[in-house]
């Protein structure tokens, strides 16, 4: 008895985790542009007090954006996305690798580079929403 008074009503169903509209690779651009502005400040600047925070600063930026570009390929792109687009397993690495060198880097080229790959990947992401 209890188990029919606790058991579902209706059944839904998704693709992703929730109903989309929660996913989006702004987020992963917004904190990599964070990156790439912290780069170009610290070239300007050469206290070390500035430098100290700006690397702290810069290193948790750089982790958020991985973050949010990991939550994207586990929890949003799905096995049709990586069939119709068999390029996307690799550009995530990638992807993930340039924030990771970004992190460890004050270069801005680094920072863009990572943007450069989120861009693809958003090309890609906004492509599956109209599917």
């Amino acid at each position: 008895m209890l188990s029919r008074l606790f058991a579902p009503k209706v059944k839904v169903s998704a693709h992703c985790d929730l109903p989309c509209g929660v996913y989006d690779p702004a987020q992963a651009r917004i904190e990599a542009e964070s990156v790439k502005a912290v780069q170009d400040k610290m070239a300007a600047n050469d206290d070390p007090h500035f430098q100290a925070r700006a690397t702290v600063i810069k290193e948790q930026r750089a982790e958020l954006a991985k973050h949010h570009v990991s939550v994207l390929w586990s929890d949003y792109f799905k096995p049709p996305h990586f069939e119709k687009y068999p390029e996307l397993h690799q550009l995530v690495n990638d992807t993930l690798k340039a924030l990771s060198a970004a992190k460890a880097s004050t270069d801005p080229a680094t920072g863009q580079k990572a943007l450069d790959y989120i861009a693809q990947i958003d090309k890609i992401f906004w492509e599956t929403k109209k599917a």
